[in-house]
């Protein structure tokens, strides 16, 4: 997701805070847009995550699926977090509980990037993979 932020200062730190919780099976409602015709809103997230490479902030989610306008509403909250406006643990006590008029902040309509679609049984190796990956699922290779 790419999006120029630039009215305030962002916490990284505090926004890796309020990912981290967000790992495992979680029914994560409150993240989730209306009309969305799908039956459950159950997310299996693997990875979540916040690092700087400047000039930007990064977050990354790898998940088994994704709830129609989650991750805009995810962002949206998370940059809440990163200005100090939201601390970490009431962003998880809003999905936790379920508090979807409190998701009030979400991040604008360009930008989404889908890095990759993958399968447990993937057939290839990930070093023939695009370069596009998520850090986290790059190969480390030693000299």
């Amino acid at each position: 997701f790419s999006w120029h932020y630039y009215q305030a200062p962002l916490n990284e730190s505090l926004i890796q805070e309020a990912l981290q919780p967000l790992i495992g099976r979680h029914h994560l409602a409150a993240f989730h847009r209306a009309n969305s015709g799908r039956a459950h809103s159950w997310v299996d997230v693997m990875v979540a995550e916040c690092y700087r490479k400047e000039p930007f902030i990064h977050i990354e989610i790898q998940a088994n699926g994704f709830l129609y306008g989650m991750v805009r509403l995810l962002v949206g909250m998370l940059v809440k977090v990163g200005r100090g406006k939201l601390h970490p643990q009431d962003f998880t006590d809003i999905w936790v509980n379920q508090r979807r008029e409190e998701v009030k902040y979400a991040a604008p309509a360009r930008g989404l990037c889908l890095l990759r679609v993958g399968y447990p049984d993937f057939p290839f190796p990930p070093e023939i993979w695009f370069d596009t990956q998520p850090k986290f699922l790059l190969p480390t290779r030693t000299a």
